[in-house]
């Protein structure tokens, strides 16, 4: 175990950089990741979006062949990929909202189609979606450009020496026809979590929350809308209680059974 000075997106740059540094030589070991730099990450979360789909089908709540809206709270943008993924594999799916926090350079490329990172890294209370590239909208990328790989990788050294690229219209129209983005601050966030508890009794994460809120912003349609929910607020119980208007006990464990106190039941 080694820790890096530094946020998210240094840390997967100095991954990839390794991965890049050592491709095509031997090797007395074989380099991986756990996160969604693998694509092995996608194919498991592919399957939530169709288990989901069962989910209502099972509940009558769709009948086969009707469309569903998701939306995805995501920073590195595989959770929300995967389903695309499922979309292209045939699952009746309408449209992905892309919910991102305040770090929200996902949401200004889907209404510019410029991706620019050059702008401050804010720590927020969903600290898994404090990111500011995003490895896997360029696998998106790719894609909307008709699996060009040169025009990706020319676009992908822009990122690295500039800061920032464009895509052409043609390749945003094919974008925007499944995905719309949409953020929320910390404060937006933490009102959801209040909101949902309140009207639903459901107790929602810092990550789940910006999903919620992600999804009254964009403005959902008639399709019904599943939100993925990606942690347990007992991840982040501090945060939580805040939210609902609690006290924060000091110690973690008094935290933990204060959230439990609410009807929540302890992982």
């Amino acid at each position: 175990v080694c820790a890096v000075e530094g946020n998210f997106d240094d840390a997967q740059t100095g991954v990839k950089n390794i991965f890049h540094d050592t491709q095509g030589k031997p090797l007395p070991f074989r380099l991986s990741s756990a996160n969604s730099i693998n694509i092995g990450r996608l194919a498991p979360q592919i399957m939530y979006y169709f288990r989901a789909y069962r989910d209502l089908l099972d509940r009558k709540a769709i009948v086969l062949g009707d469309k569903v809206d998701f939306s995805v709270p995501t920073g590195n943008f595989g959770d929300i990929l995967a389903g695309y993924l499922a979309k292209k594999l045939g699952l009746p799916l309408g449209r992905l909202y892309c919910a991102s926090n305040a770090n929200n350079v996902l949401t200004d490329f889907f209404n510019t189609a410029v991706y620019d990172k050059n702008r401050p890294f804010l720590s927020t209370t969903s600290p898994s979606m404090d990111i500011l590239v995003s490895s896997n909208l360029e696998r998106l990328v790719y894609l909307a450009l008709n699996r060009d790989a040169a025009a990706v990788r020319e676009r992908m050294e822009q990122l690295r020496n500039q800061g920032c690229y464009a895509l052409p219209e043609e390749a945003m129209a094919r974008i925007r026809a499944c995905f719309t983005g949409a953020c929320a601050s910390d404060q937006e966030g933490m009102d959801a979590i209040a909101r949902v508890y309140r009207e639903h009794g459901y107790l929602m994460d810092p990550h789940t929350a910006v999903a919620w809120r992600g999804m009254e912003k964009a403005g959902t349609g008639s399709a019904p809308c599943v939100v993925l929910s990606t942690a347990s607020p007992f991840k982040f119980p501090a945060c939580v209680l805040t939210a609902l208007g609690q006290s924060v006990p000091q110690d973690a464990q008094a935290q933990l059974d204060a959230l439990t106190s609410l009807g929540a039941p302890l992982p």
